[in-house]
């Protein structure tokens, strides 16, 4: 894809426009064979990387016809981008505007090159993002996330509340005590925000008798942290919110790497696919298409991307898909929360656990204020698991009650270590961190 190449695609963006996802699925799949076709020329001709593969693997792109036929080419994992990250770039730097990192959740972090025509991308990403989730030109956004570091999501949120040509109120993370004043003296109609932060919203209220249900807040973006369960009903972190606030959760899903979100609609019912942006698929262990409410990894193919283009990338998420049309009329296929990460499952003692499902005992627990959970290799080289825990109360009651909660819903039971709020800010938001940090994996 040449400068010329880029502005074709990004002009067939919108000629599709967000209508793509309420058409039929052969449509749908029309759609993506051929942006799929002009990828694999354009990476056959810009991407080091890719062209090696190709070469290496005796692939003729040619005999890539279909969707079905991608499983002819090997997938890509975050080691290679990591290793190898300019063998990505299939622009000169001259034509780079963006650099953007991931957060380095499983590893040293990861720059993802940008071009004027991703940035484009990126902004209708949003766009159609912020639509799904009931967004409108009448609202106004506070976005309560970094827009700084290198973090491509809040450059994403920014581009698309613009595009879609509602307010944006920039205020970035933390402090409740100033997005509660800049609620109530701007009256912003949706906010931006990791879910539990938005607790620490809920409970700043509280204490200073706001009334929370008279503001003009209607509804949520929530990014960073599941609110549902895999059956889509709120898990204990959406509940918190929504049994204290009457607001609409919107839950989201997306990575650096994809440039692209899965963005829920009112129905609730899972993150929709954008198929003029993405191809998507879920894999097993042996890189085979999962069926619908299976788990596998999340694997991505980008569409329309110039700077750094990615072929059957492998997230390291793992998710369940649906694909049975929605309420809403989107046609698309539909993700559920992320399970978790590949990389971060734990076997502890027998009993196989995601970080997620632990984080949604804890924020069910009235006597844990706050957390972060840490998983060990112990001497015999078995996973072992630590929770550091601000406790409501330091008393021996509260602490027999959290451990014999988490080992009634658990049938294991961690090791659970009490720290102070000031140690525990340090564990969660180390100086080189942009989000907040539930999960220290130190098994090497």
């Amino acid at each position: 894809m040449s400068s010329d190449q880029g502005i074709t695609l990004h002009q067939e963006i919108n000629m599709y426009s967000t209508q793509t996802a309420y058409q039929t699925k052969d449509f749908i799949r029309q759609v993506q064979v051929e942006k799929l076709q002009e990828l694999l020329v354009y990476l056959n001709q810009y991407s080091p990387f890719y062209k090696e593969l190709f070469s290496t693997h005796q692939i003729n792109i040619w005999d890539i016809k279909s969707l079905e036929d991608l499983s002819r080419i090997p997938t890509t994992g975050k080691e290679s981008l990591q290793l190898r990250n300019d063998d990505f770039l299939c622009v000169a730097r001259n034509k780079i505007i963006e650099y953007s990192s991931t957060s380095g959740t499983l590893g040293s972090p990861v720059t993802i090159a940008l071009t004027e025509n991703d940035l484009n991308r990126l902004a209708y990403n949003e766009y159609a993002s912020f639509l799904c989730a009931g967004g409108s030109p009448e609202d106004v956004y506070q976005l309560m996330l970094t827009l700084d570091r290198q973090f491509m999501a809040g450059m994403a949120y920014y581009a698309g509340i613009r595009k879609l040509g509602a307010g944006i109120i920039r205020l970035g993370p933390g402090v409740p005590s100033l997005q509660w004043e800049t609620i109530l003296r701007l009256k912003p109609t949706a906010i931006v925000a990791v879910p539990s932060f938005i607790v620490k919203l809920v409970q700043f209220a509280t204490e200073h008798h706001i009334d929370i249900n008279q503001s003009s807040i209607k509804k949520a973006l929530c990014i960073g942290e599941n609110i549902r369960n895999t059956d889509f009903s709120l898990n204990m972190l959406g509940k918190k919110i929504t049994e204290a606030w009457d607001i609409q959760l919107y839950s989201t899903y997306a990575s650096t790497e994809m440039q692209t979100a899965f963005t829920e609609c009112s129905e609730g019912r899972g993150g929709h696919h954008q198929p003029e942006l993405l191809i998507l698929e879920l894999l097993d262990e042996n890189n085979r298409q999962v069926g619908p409410g299976e788990p596998g990894e999340v694997t991505i193919t980008t569409l329309g991307v110039e700077g750094m283009p990615l072929l059957r990338y492998k997230t390291g998420d793992i998710c369940h898909y649906f694909d049975e049309p929605c309420a809403c009329g989107r046609t698309t296929v539909r993700l559920s929360p992320v399970v978790g990460r590949k990389k971060q499952m734990i076997k502890y003692k027998g009993t196989t656990l995601y970080p997620p499902a632990l984080f949604d005992l804890l924020n069910d627990m009235e006597d844990v204020k706050d957390y972060v959970a840490e998983v060990y290799l112990n001497e015999i080289g078995l996973d072992e698991v630590l929770l550091h825990v601000i406790p409501a109360n330091h008393t021996e009651e509260t602490d027999r009650k959290i451990r014999a909660y988490l080992q009634a819903k658990l049938r294991v039971s961690p090791h659970i270590q009490y720290v102070t709020a000031e140690a525990m800010q340090k564990m969660q938001f180390p100086e080189s961190g942009r989000k907040a940090v539930r999960f220290i994996d130190r098994r090497g």
